[in-house]
């Protein structure tokens, strides 16, 4: 996984394929909308299926450990990319990215980052006291479109 630099400000401008907020009884709803997009830019079924797992882990954090409620975009420019927000309290990036070994299951987690890092292409976390955003972008064999 690489984490290049982003753009954060190119990523706000940009007009969302999809835009979504969600709790814990939005979750089917918003995979099916991120598979849906996804399928048409372009990604191929195995593409979708990481794709989608890496969305959900993100989705689900943001459940479990920010909060309870997010909210998603989806942007393309020559890739797919998500960003995630919550409004939780934050943690400390340095424990969990870049997520390098497999962490040990516990009753309270810790793994949803690192399939993260597994099925996406790159991982930024930017977290502090007022919430949490996370992007990542699609793993890919080709360019998108």
């Amino acid at each position: 996984m690489v984490n290049p630099p982003l753009d954060r400000h190119a990523l706000t401008d940009r007009k969302p394929l999809l835009s979504a907020s969600f709790t814990l009884a939005d979750l089917n709803r918003v995979r099916h909308e991120v598979e849906a997009v996804s399928r048409r830019c372009g990604l191929d079924p195995d593409e979708i299926e990481n794709w989608v797992i890496a969305v959900n882990e993100l989705m689900i954090n943001v459940v479990r450990h920010g909060g309870g409620r997010g909210d998603l975009r989806l942007l393309l420019d020559r890739r797919l990319t998500c960003e995630v927000t919550d409004q939780g309290c934050g943690f400390n990036t340095a424990r969990y990215v870049p997520p390098t070994e497999r962490p040990p299951l516990s009753d309270t987690g810790g793994m949803g980052l690192w399939v993260v890092g597994q099925t996406a292409d790159y991982l930024l976390v930017d977290s502090g006291p007022a919430g949490t955003t996370i992007h990542i972008a699609a793993r890919t064999r080709g360019t998108l479109g």
